[in-house]
Order: C-alpha cells, then sequence, then structure tokens
C-alpha cells in the first residue's frame, strides 16, 4: 500500500490526541495544566535522567535522596557529582515528645543524614554555602523493595523547613526542589499535586497497565522546566537552525523543547483505554482492594510456623512510623527460613513458584539501599559479596549465611484472595513440609566423597542391578541414539557430546533456548565412522565422516567461564568469550576457566543446521579440553562439578546414569498427583526424557543415591552425586512438535529437593585408579551387572 501523505488535518488530530492523553495524566494526579506540563519518555529511567543531565548542577548545589530509591534514581547522583554538587543518602524518622509519643504534625519528621559524598574538589567550603544553589531531594512515592509508602509531607517539609528537619546542617541552605518517583504507587495511590505541589513526578505506563513497554511521562512544573539548562537539540524541538553557523532557536513550549524526535504515537494512544478502567474503579478503590489482599496475605506468612516452633518466613516493611509513612503498598516482601533458622535461597522460591503457575520478582529489585538496609548488609558484606562474584541477577542467593535479596509478591486490582490463598499453600507445602522421604533415609549427596582405594574390591557388592541401555548424544542437546555395546575414551563414551552448535555471536544452542533441537536426530555408525544426521525441517540427511578433513575450514580456541555462566545464563545463556576478541582473561571474575579447541565446519553443514534450527548457527567439534582452575578468596569452587577429568561439552560430568526403579517411583507420584489435582488421564515418563547416557534396572528406587563408586563390567566409576535437574525434562514431543509442562519437575521438586537443588540421577566420571586403563577392548555392554559399593 502506498504511503498516505501526512496532512495538516493529520497533524492537528494527532496532536488534539495528544492533548486529551496528557490532560488524563494530570488530572489522575490532580495536576493543573496551567502549573504542570506531561512530557512523555521513553520510562520512568528516562524521565529521570532528563532531571539529572538537565538540572542547574552547581559546586554549592546538594542532591539529597532517601536510602529506598532505586538505581535510577540513584543515577542522577552521577551527574551532581561530576559538576562538583555534594550528595547524601537520608533516612526519615519521627520527632517524640517528652513522653516518647509522636509528634503528629508535618514538621515532626527529621531526617537522618549519611556521609556526605564529593567527588571534585569543590571552589566553596561547606561553611561558606549559600542560598543561591539548586538543590535536589528525591524520594520514592512507595518503596519497590519494602512497599513503604513515604508521606508527601515530605514534599513541603523539604520545600519549606529544610533547615528544620535536617537540623542545621549547611546543605540545608538554597532552593530545594523535590522529585518524586511515583514508578511504583502512582497507580493505587497517585500523588496530588495540588496539595503536595513536587516538581518533578515520573511515571511508568508500563508498570500501570501492564503495557505499552518503553513509555512513561515526566510530570514538570512550569517553574522548574524554565530552569533545566538543555543543551541538545534534535528534529521537532527546535523552530529554526542554521546548518553552518552558531544559530539554533528552541521551542518554546516545554513538550515540544524537551521531546527530542518522535514520540510514540501509538503507544500513547493505548494509554487512554488504562486511565478509562482506572477511572471507573478509582484509585482509591483499588487501595483498598490491594491493601485488604497485602494485609491478610503478611498476616498467614507471619503465622507459619515449622514444627519446631521456629517462624517460616521474615517480612521486610512492617512500618511502624506514622510520619514518614501513610501506609503499605501492594507488596509483600519477605525470605523464607529452614527450621535450624538458614535461609532459603530466594532464587529457589522463584523456580518452585514458577513450577506452580506463580510468577515472583526476586533479588534487590534495583533498589540497593532498602536491600542493604532491611537485609542488613553493610558495606563490606556488599563488597565482600560482589568479590565472591555475586552481581544481580545471578543465582548467588544467600552468601556466607545471609541473603543477597528477597521475594516480592505484588498484587493488582485484578489480583484476588485466591490468588493470595495459592501462593500460601505454595509456601506451606514447599518450605514447611518436609517431604518424608528425607526421613526415611533418601538422603543424597551433593558431591563426591574421598575413600581409601586399599580393598575396594572387596567393598563391592551385587545390588541386583544391571545395565539396562547405553545412549549416545553426538552433538549436544540434540536427540542421542541408543546402543548394544560401545566404546569408552577418556572424556566418557566415545564422541558423546562432541560437537555443539553455536550462534552467530558465540552463544551456545541448547534446548533451553531452542527446543526444537530435540527433533535433530542423530546417528554413529563405527564401522563407516560416520555421523549421520536428521530433522524434519531438512529434506536430506545430512551425513559426515569421524576421520575427515575436508569439512573442516579451520579451528578456534575459546574458553568457558564458570561464573559467567552462572550470572549470564537467564538474560543470555551460555557465553562463550573468545581469547582473540578479549584477551586478559586472568582479569576476568573467574572461578575457573575451560580452554576448548575446536574444528569448525564449512558453509554447507552450517547451512544444513541453521535450517534445521531455525536460525543461523556453526557446527563445531572439540578437539581438545583443558580446565584452569582459579580459586576466589573463599576458595570455592565453580559450577561443574567434574574438574579433574577430561570431558567433550558436556555440563557437569563424563556420565549421566538413571535407575528404572526411581523412574517407576516418580511415575507412581505423578499418577498420583495427577489423578488428586485433575482426575485426568495418568502422566507416565520414561527414563529417555532425563537424557541418560546410562540406564541400569534392579534394586530399590534411589539406591544409587548413596553409591560412592561402583563397577559396571569391567570398568570402575566415581559417583560425583546427584544430577540437578532444570526445565529441560518438561519438554515432550507431540505429533512432531514440542511441548512443555510443568511435570515431571515440579512432582520432583516436592520430594527431590536438598538446598535449592532438585536432585535425580547420579553423575559418573570414569574412574583409572581402580580399573584398568582404557584400550580399544575397553567397552560397555547392555546387560552387565552393576556392583556399587556404598561405604
Amino acid at each position: 500500500m502506498p504511503e498516505q501523505p501526512f496532512t495538516p488535518s493529520c497533524r492537528w488530530n494527532l496532536s488534539s490526541k495528544i492533548s486529551r492523553l496528557v490532560f488524563m495524566v494530570l488530572d489522575y494526579c490532580n495536576a493543573s495544566p496551567k502549573d504542570y506540563k506531561c512530557i512523555f519518555t521513553s520510562g520512568a529511567t528516562a524521565a529521570l535522567k532528563l532531571i539529572g543531565e538537565n538540572f542547574p548542577w552547581s559546586c554549592q548545589s546538594t542532591f539529597m535522596y532517601t536510602m529506598e530509591n532505586h538505581n535510577s534514581v540513584l543515577g542522577i547522583r552521577e551527574y551532581a557529582l561530576n559538576q562538583g554538587a555534594a550528595a547524601f543518602a537520608v533516612d526519615i524518622k519521627e520527632a517524640v515528645d517528652q513522653d516518647g509519643a509522636s509528634i503528629n504534625s508535618v514538621t515532626s519528621v527529621k531526617l537522618s543524614q549519611y556521609p556526605v559524598q564529593r567527588r571534585n574538589e569543590a571552589e566553596v567550603l561547606e561553611g561558606e554555602l549559600t542560598g543561591d544553589a539548586y538543590n535536589l531531594f528525591a524520594f520514592p512515592s512507595e518503596c519497590n523493595f519494602s512497599g513503604l509508602r513515604f508521606s508527601l509531607d515530605l514534599v513541603n517539609n523539604v520545600k519549606q523547613n529544610t533547615e528544620k528537619i535536617l537540623e542545621g546542617s549547611p546543605y540545608s541552605k538554597g532552593r530545594w526542589m523535590v522529585i518524586i518517583d511515583a514508578a511504583k504507587g502512582f497507580a493505587t495511590k497517585p500523588p496530588n499535586l495540588s496539595l503536595y505541589p513536587a516538581d518533578f513526578v515520573v511515571i511508568s505506563f508500563y508498570k500501570l497497565f501492564g503495557y505499552p513497554t518503553g513509555l512513561g511521562a515526566l510530570i514538570i512544573k512550569n517553574d522548574a522546566a524554565k530552569l533545566l539548562k538543555k543543551t541538545y537539540f534534535s528534529g521537532g524541538t527546535v523552530s529554526a537552525s542554521i546548518a553552518d553557523i552558531d544559530f539554533v532557536r528552541r521551542r518554546e513550549s516545554v513538550e515540544e523543547n524537551f521531546e527530542d524526535g518522535s514520540i510514540s504515537f501509538l503507544s500513547i494512544a493505548s494509554i487512554c483505554h488504562g486511565f478509562k478502567i482506572f477511572n471507573n474503579l478509582t484509585p482509591a478503590a483499588m487501595h483498598r482492594h490491594t491493601m485488604s489482599i497485602v494485609m491478610f496475605l503478611k498476616k498467614k506468612l507471619l503465622a507459619l510456623r515449622h514444627e519446631n516452633g521456629a517462624s517460616v518466613c521474615t517480612l521486610y516493611g512492617n512500618h511502624t512510623l506514622k510520619v514518614s509513612s501513610s501506609d503499605s503498598g501492594s507488596i509483600v516482601s519477605f525470605n523464607v527460613k529452614r527450621p535450624d533458622g538458614s535461609w532459603f535461597g530466594y532464587r529457589e522460591v522463584e523456580k518452585l513458584a514458577s513450577l506452580s503457575g506463580i510468577q515472583l520478582r526476586t533479588g534487590c529489585f534495583c533498589n540497593p539501599g532498602a536491600c542493604a538496609k532491611y537485609l542488613g548488609l553493610s558495606h563490606s558484606d556488599l563488597l565482600s559479596n560482589l568479590e565472591a562474584g555475586h552481581v544481580c541477577w545471578d543465582d548467588k542467593d544467600v552468601i556466607n549465611g545471609k541473603p543477597t535479596g528477597a521475594v516480592r509478591v505484588s498484587f493488582g486490582y485484578m489480583s484476588t484472595y485466591e490468588d493470595a490463598k495459592k501462593f500460601i499453600d505454595f509456601i506451606r507445602s514447599s518450605f514447611v513440609s518436609m517431604p518424608s522421604e528425607f526421613e526415611k533415609g533418601y538422603l543424597l549427596r551433593a558431591n563426591s566423597v574421598p575413600y581409601p582405594t586399599e580393598g575396594f574390591e572387596n567393598r563391592l557388592s551385587s545390588s541386583g542391578c544391571y545395565l539396562k541401555s547405553i545412549t549416545i548424544y553426538p552433538i549436544k542437546s540434540c536427540a542421542g541414539f541408543s546402543v548394544k555395546s560401545w566404546p569408552l575414551s577418556t572424556t566418557g563414551l566415545q564422541y558423546d557430546r562432541e560437537w555443539l552448535l553455536k550462534s552467530l555471536t558465540g552463544e551456545i544452542l541448547t534446548q533451553k533456548k531452542v527446543p526444537e533441537m530435540s527433533l535433530i536426530n542423530t546417528f554413529i555408525n563405527l564401522n563407516q565412522k560416520m555421523l549421520s544426521v536428521e530433522s524434519p525441517r531438512c529434506e536430506g540427511k545430512l551425513q559426515i565422516k569421524l576421520d575427515s578433513d575436508s569439512y573442516l575450514c579451520g579451528k578456534e580456541e575459546f574458553y568457558l567461564h564458570s561464573q559467567r555462566k552462572e550470572y549470564k545464563t537467564i538474560k543470555y545463556g551460555l557465553i562463550f568469550i573468545y581469547e582473540q576478541q578479549y584477551g586478559n582473561m586472568h582479569k576476568c571474575e573467574t572461578l575457573f576457566k575451560k580452554r576448548y579447541e575446536v574444528q569448525c565446519y564449512e558453509n554447507e553443514i552450517n547451512q544444513w543446521f541453521s535450517n534445521a534450527v531455525g536460525q543461523p548457527c556453526t557446527l563445531v567439534r572439540c578437539c581438545h579440553s583443558q580446565y584452569y582452575l582459579s580459586l576466589n578468596k573463599n576458595r570455592s569452587m565453580g559450577m561443574c562439578r567434574d574438574v579433574d577429568s577430561r570431558m567433550n561439552f558436556a555440563n557437569e560430568a563424563q556420565f549421566l546414569l538413571i535407575s528404572e526403579e526411581s523412574v517407576s517411583d516418580l511415575n507412581d507420584r505423578l499418577c498420583s498427583n495427577t489423578q488428586k489435582l485433575s482426575g485426568g488421564a495418568p502422566l507416565y515418563v520414561k527414563p529417555m526424557r532425563f537424557r541418560p547416557n546410562l540406564v541400569i534396572s534392579g534394586g530399590e528406587p534411589y539406591a544409587e543415591d548413596g553409591w560412592r563408586n561402583l563397577k559396571i563390567g569391567n570398568t570402575y566409576f566415581t559417583s560425583l552425586g546427584g544430577c540437578n535437574r532444570c526445565q529441560m525434562i518438561n519438554f515432550y514431543h507431540q505429533t512432531g512438535q514440542v511441548k512443555k509442562t510443568n511435570e515431571p519437575l515440579a512432582t520432583l521438586a516436592s520430594y527431590r529437593r536438598v538446598k535449592g537443588k532438585i536432585l535425580f540421577g547420579i553423575l559418573l566420571r570414569y574412574d583409572p585408579v581402580n580399573g584398568p586403563g582404557l584400550d580399544a577392548h575397553s567397552w560397555l555392554k547392555v546387560g552387565e551387572e552393576v556392583y556399587p559399593n556404598s561405604e
């Protein structure tokens, strides 16, 4: 369709609609269009950045902010400090009378000041600060960590009584302007700007309505807008400019001066529907509704007790202040404790909640001040955690016995008491009632235990188990093939996980990211020395000779860093870092790194796999791998369980062993759970759902948990402990498509959880100490008896 001409009437219609939406935004917080303007931004963060980079900072200015502030507010500090201004955090406290009672007035609030920060030498000494500077105070209407709602009386207190509430501090001088970060609290309790005339209010429509993303606004007082010193200009923000001389005339209206480029017309148009819903419900009604659910949940969580009487949940933000806080917001933040007082990690809570269909937010929620304040983390704790490798969004949720973040439950106008009850039931079933299987002795070991090698053969005993099947997975995350017998190598089963697919950016492709990889079938013919690959997305079968160099186009080296793997997994997947790209690998914050030397394949093969997975990728083959250990100050190891033996591209160990009896027990539980919950057909999983190399039959369920080492035929193995299961076992095939459910991981989580890990099956490595060395006759064969040692 040809592009329609943009006529003056189109421009007028857009302008008219935007004006109506601006009025809706201002009306929601009772702001007069005569006093305030609304500037649309790409989000609340962009609105805060706009203030910080254009505020009239000087060496006499001060940036003051409450400890409970989002990182996007703390970022303003960079602009202030770079211009020589002072910056400091404050806590809010109440003044009390001689009898110890709170003085219930707007002037009773006091600010407790933290140390002053200065980056550059100020030209004016502290004692010579004058009243001519412009200062800025920032606080959230609602803390997104604790739910604390700050009294909007702070606006008038700071603007009119700064010297009194700062108790004579030299930084109280000057003209104070106030930011309200209303991104969290705007929906259910918007600030009444006719009573609390803040200079700046930032909002996020995504946090209001859930849609659209990438849209926010800065509500700005006209007097404050005149003080902002905007440097940059762009299309739409100027009346005229001349290219070859220093001349520009900016537009006079506030919105046109600050809204650089084309605003997001379609996104802005959509917010009218959200405001219609909010205005029909009214903010007061939404606030009462969410508050009642919050109070219900808090009471129920605080009432939970373990069998020994110890409390289960520690809540953050049970506020008692009358002046600094008016009430709680629509969130509940907490952590969960074990009966012995140790902490369950918040990531464990989040993962288990996801299996129950409950979506949570965990961590510090980009609010480092509130996080440290409520969790009792000192500066040394925070720096120590950073040195231990903890960064935002990683899985290090408990360090040195202290939680590094919390669990947050959020409610909105659509939330119900049934939602809260479901969450309480989840906490009770997952963290209060301990699985009876552990009490019966089904204890799991996370790591192998050293043992004396002398007399090892005498300690082996017949278990009634035998090797039922052997499966090889030549290409990581693709389907494998089963055989009756297979040769062993120094890396495990020969050719097992010797190949992998990676994106053009170096990211490993796995079923977690590309579930369709499970539809790629593989097979190796040892006699022909041929790898065959088939995919429903490709017409022909791909065949690659194992001993031919004709497909190869060179070699590469790269390193896998365990710690990067941990904290990048959620956002990016496993990241491979190329030596030639980054260099200076010793400077990376890693616990260990593994060097891979790989062979790369020609474009024809890479194109076949790109068609099979639906995205550009390349196939590489492992030629050599080697670990380089680098322990941190805490002497802790990385994620990989096996750093002593050679491996190809396996995650943790050379072999994964699964017991048919353990799978049968799991299926009994799945059947029982399915009938209890839905009354539907029982769910049944096969051992191959867990992608094992070795499946054994016979013996008792979970007997393998207690094995330290074992012999299969004439081959000796050492157990490295249980295999930590993830969402991959929830993928299954149906009519040629890959689908996902919550099972069997949800059921396993109910009785196979140890310290945040859901364990099923055991990891093994080949043991050259007790057994004969590998040679051409070292094979595993189906039907061979299994001799375990449990001592």
